[in-house]
């Protein structure tokens, strides 16, 4: 792969930013890139989203809701969709990960922070976004039985574990009527802090190409249950009382919490073994681990009983935590 891509200083020529200084940076699981922009004293973001793997418009929609409704997301200076380009705001590189590792008597602060946004975003009417429906929820939770499984050399009964995930998902469905908008990636490292969160610094949002309007639980389950970063325990329930103290959420709420987790954990576990398996990507192997104690633990709710029955039908206790060199 080149270092910059084709059409990158027309593009910036056009919008502006010509004859700029361009530094690519560490890209993430997909196949957009991202250039740190400079010219004088001025920065920016440039994302390429290239066809036809890729289309910005999403995340030029999410983008307009968010601001609309409230939210700091990234403001966007340019964008030219068909060539797959969009040169926006400069967070910065305070993303909330990296922040807590390097002040860890803010994490309580952070989190907080990051609880009271969403509670600010549930708190408005979901964008127009797809729903979070039966179908979404089955086939992310399909990628662990088409990804983790036979990467650990195991034939599953599949049939069987999508009847399980129906079962379980298909209560909460009435619940997220009429929904929120659920960025569906809202963790640490997709958080970033705008000034020292201690101090009331802002919380910036990126990543969010993907929102649905479903569940208000769905974000909760993805900030703190992170495959990333470890969360005590204690501070999942801190932070979930914090939400629940001022957000009513019924008297469901806590067992949803545990469905999606489950579902996002296996989710999860499965794209992390396809990173590997199909895209040469095993950095995210040792991530494993993290994920399928956070899925034990939320498969011991009785609200995941056909679920987690299905798991001890199918997958041995040994092959129940893989990452680093145990897959195939």
């Amino acid at each position: 792969m080149s270092e910059f891509p084709a059409g990158i200083e027309s593009f910036l020529g056009v919008a502006g930013w010509g004859n700029s200084h361009i530094d690519p940076i560490p890209g993430d699981a997909s196949f957009r890139r991202y250039f740190r922009i400079r010219k004088g004293d001025e920065g920016a973001m440039l994302m390429h989203a290239p066809p036809p793997h890729e289309d910005p418009q999403p995340f030029l929609d999410v983008a307009a809701y968010l601001t609309a409704h409230n939210a700091r997301a990234p403001e966007i200076y340019a964008a030219d969709v068909a060539s797959g380009w969009v040169l926006l705001e400069d967070f910065g590189n305070d993303r909330m990960r990296d922040w807590i590792d390097a002040n860890p008597s803010g994490e309580l602060a952070a989190y907080e922070g990051a609880i009271d946004a969403l509670v600010e975003l549930h708190r408005q009417p979901p964008g127009p976004f797809p729903p979070y429906d039966m179908a979404a929820y089955a086939r992310e939770a399909a990628l662990f039985a088409e990804w983790y499984c036979p990467a650990v050399g195991l034939e599953v009964d599949v049939a069987g574990y999508r009847r399980a995930w129906e079962a379980v998902i298909q209560p909460l469905l009435a619940r997220q009527q009429p929904g929120v908008t659920v960025l569906r990636d809202y963790h640490a490292e997709n958080i970033m802090l705008l000034g020292d969160p201690r101090e009331g610094g802002a919380q910036g949002l990126i990543d969010f190409q993907d929102a649905l309007v479903g569940h208000p639980a769905y974000d909760l389950v993805s900030l703190l249950q992170d495959a990333r970063r470890d969360v005590a325990p204690e501070l999942e329930r801190a932070m979930l009382d914090r939400y629940l103290a001022v957000i009513d959420a019924g008297p469901d709420f806590e067992a949803d919490y545990a469905r999606l987790g489950a579902q996002r954990n296996s989710k999860i576990v499965g794209i992390f073994a396809r990173l590997y398996k199909r895209d040469g990507k095993p950095r995210y192997l040792d991530l494993i681990p993290r994920v399928w104690a956070l899925m034990e633990r939320d498969l011991a709710h009785d609200a995941l009983e056909p679920v987690a029955r299905w798991f001890d039908a199918n997958i041995p206790q040994e092959l129940r935590k893989y990452g680093g060199g145990k897959l195939a």
